[in-house]
């Protein structure tokens, strides 16, 4: 599509848009009396406006039935969060028996590691990115300390190379190849956090299977934002959150997910609790832990109902819209938008010293809603500048402004008063 860099255009884009009356679903924070320009969605999502209803239903049947809630609700508490198996397969491409909602995110993560991370003899080894988010960075350390290696030795981490900010994937299956005889465990982000590169999964997975190697993905900026194919990529496991694009609220409720050849091997070492218990014969109470034939197996503790209202409320609207195919089509699009706009602006400005460096790959294949700029000589003032003019946008160290628009409730004419705003504040450093 040829972009042109008008209201008008914009508007008319926004009128053909097959998913703009889901933009009315969230609520949206307010500038100066109107809604804000918001493009953190890779931050936290906007709250849906059911959200309040979703919860209320809840909380009204621990007023009315107090512990019959659990079976009596509504929605029975004690089988919950069964009613995600669906719907959520569906936006991660598994099976049904292969994803859990549970926990959050980094203590998923944990316990996945527990099953996954098994180092034998000389493989002990972790491959991962040099720029993989802190807590995972910390899991992946604290892990390996428990098995009573050195993390400086054991994790191996692949760099961008000279001059390059995101990952090549022949450089990710060579340090998979080079180092196949130590390594234990291949996990990466899905969607880099600060670059916004999406990795090519399924080729890394193949790889470390070629070499006989356990593969996992932290999904953190992929759920929600790219289309997943988990288990036709023979992903082993992969966990993410739902605060950011699945739009749950702040420290929400996670998900992970575990291949079916994996689920059915109740042999596979695991941390035990009484909901990831055969749940047939859960209250005999029997001491031995018997683990269900499925990813409910790693539950711990029953569901976080309060919280898992909010993340349904917000998995109803991604099911209304279609699921992952019509919001990914929207999101290429609405991404290629605003790299139209920010170019531009850079033609416009001619001044290396102000320039807006887009980081995230040009090929929109490699990259999901989120675009990462490094804002040449002016970095956070630039940022600060943009917050104090209406737009939601997000900073990461040491100097990478991150926009995401966010195909559910972004416009195109949020974007075109996006560029009006930053053209504006450049000209005036001009």
């Amino acid at each position: 599509m040829k972009f042109i860099n008008t209201l008008a255009f914009a508007k008319e884009l926004d009128k053909k848009d097959p998913l703009k009356k889901f933009r009315s679903s969230f609520l949206f924070p307010k500038y100066k009396g109107k809604e804000a320009l918001y493009f953190v969605g890779n931050s936290l999502g906007l709250q849906p406006a059911s959200v309040s209803k979703y919860i209320k239903v809840e909380l009204d049947d621990w007023a009315k039935l107090a512990s019959e809630g659990h079976f009596d609700g509504h929605n029975p508490w004690y089988s919950y969060h069964e009613m995600f198996a669906k719907p959520v397969a569906k936006l991660m491409g598994t099976l049904e028996d292969e994803v859990i909602i549970m926990n959050q995110l980094t203590v998923n993560l944990h316990l996945l590691m527990v099953s996954f991370y098994q180092p034998k003899g000389k493989r002990y080894k972790i491959v991962c990115e040099s720029n993989a988010f802190s807590s995972d960075n910390y899991a992946l350390q604290t892990q390996v300390q428990m098995h009573g290696y050195d993390p400086a030795d054991a994790i191996i981490e692949v760099t961008p190379r000279k001059g390059e900010h995101t990952l090549r994937t022949e450089d990710i299956i060579r340090a998979i190849d080079s180092n196949s005889d130590e390594i234990a465990l291949v996990i990466f982000g899905g969607v880099n956090y600060l670059t916004g590169q999406l990795l090519d999964m399924q080729k890394i997975t193949a790889a470390a299977h070629k070499r006989g190697i356990v593969c996992g993905f932290d999904l953190a900026h992929a759920a929600g934002n790219v289309e997943l194919k988990l288990h036709d990529w023979d992903v082993d496991f992969a966990c993410w959150c739902t605060y950011k694009y699945f739009n749950s609220g702040p420290g929400a409720v996670a998900g992970a997910y575990i291949h079916q050849r994996h689920v059915k091997n109740t042999d596979l070492l695991r941390l035990g609790g009484w909901w990831g218990y055969d749940k047939k014969t859960r209250f005999i109470m029997d001491k031995k832990f018997v683990p269900m034939k499925s990813a409910e197996g790693w539950q711990l503790s029953n569901a976080p109902v309060l919280s898992m209202a909010a993340h349904k409320a917000s998995v109803d609207i991604f099911t209304k819209a279609g699921g992952m195919a019509p919001l990914r089509r929207k999101s290429l699009l609405l991404t290629a938008y605003i790299e139209f706009i920010i170019n531009g602006i850079n033609e416009k400005i001619k001044d290396k010293n102000l320039k807006l460096e887009i980081i995230t790959p040009s090929d929109p294949e490699q990259r999901g809603c989120q675009l990462s700029i490094i804002a040449h000589g002016i970095g956070k003032d630039f940022y600060n500048a943009l917050t104090k003019a209406g737009i939601f946008c997000d900073w990461r160290n040491p100097n990478v402004i991150r926009l995401a628009p966010v195909p559910l409730y972004n416009s195109y004419e949020d974007v075109w008063k996006f560029g009006q705003v930053a053209e504006k504040l450049l000209l005036k450093r001009k």
